[in-house]
């Protein structure tokens, strides 16, 4: 588990905010993108989400694109606009990161691989981890790196990396809205085993607070 960060990214939150969520199928990123708006909406602010798919629905990429702010009209971000990437899946984090991360902006993600076929089958190679971290933090303001499986593994709940990643973006204090309203929208929009789902957000969120600097 990592974090850097010269701050940049983590100062007070914005009233307007971008973020991407990046992932590949089955991971989560449609009911990430939902609970975060539904959150911003409880909160009185609009927001508008949208959602992009690869190649293949389950396997794929899957980007979702989330504006959050008092006027916000178009769904998706544009190129290099984003104020967090949040990511399930380390190669998509650095795609993501690439396209659509403002600089100095703030970049979450989990470190554990999807290998795609390609790359199981050794048609093709995966950089380290270690190495995209070090690319992402190139241009990231802050920078949070972590096993979120693990960590959603620990709370009781191995599928919710998704979970936990929301955790992680509350603790940098860069939503626009309070912790209270998102933790509201996750009972709102997780129909099974809700505890262990909290559980794994305030594990994120704890270290999102304690990794995020300039705080």
């Amino acid at each position: 588990m990592t974090g850097a960060g010269n701050g940049t990214g983590a100062s007070r939150a914005a009233a307007d905010i971008n973020i991407v969520i990046a992932g590949v199928g089955g991971q989560g990123n449609v009911r990430a993108a939902q609970i975060l708006g539904a959150a911003a909406v409880r909160a009185g602010l609009n927001a508008r989400v949208s959602d992009v798919y690869g190649i293949s629905q389950r396997g794929g990429p899957v980007v979702s694109h989330v504006r959050v702010g008092r006027n916000v009209h178009a769904s998706i971000v544009e190129d290099h606009r984003a104020d967090v990437v949040a990511a399930f899946e380390p190669m998509e984090a650095l795609r993501a990161v690439a396209k659509f991360l403002r600089p100095g902006g703030i970049s979450i993600l989990n470190t554990k691989p999807v290998y795609p076929v390609e790359v199981s089958t050794g048609k093709a190679s995966y950089p380290s981890v270690e190495e995209i971290i070090r690319m992402i933090g190139s241009v990231s303001g802050t920078v949070i790196a972590l096993d979120a499986a693990k960590v959603a593994e620990e709370a009781g709940i191995p599928i919710a990396a998704n979970i936990v990643v929301l955790g992680v973006l509350a603790g940098t204090g860069a939503l626009p809205f309070p912790v209270g309203a998102l933790r509201e929208s996750i009972r709102e929009n997780i129909p099974r085993a809700l505890e262990q789902n909290l559980r794994a957000f305030e594990a994120g969120l704890s270290i999102g607070k304690e990794r995020c600097t300039g705080r």
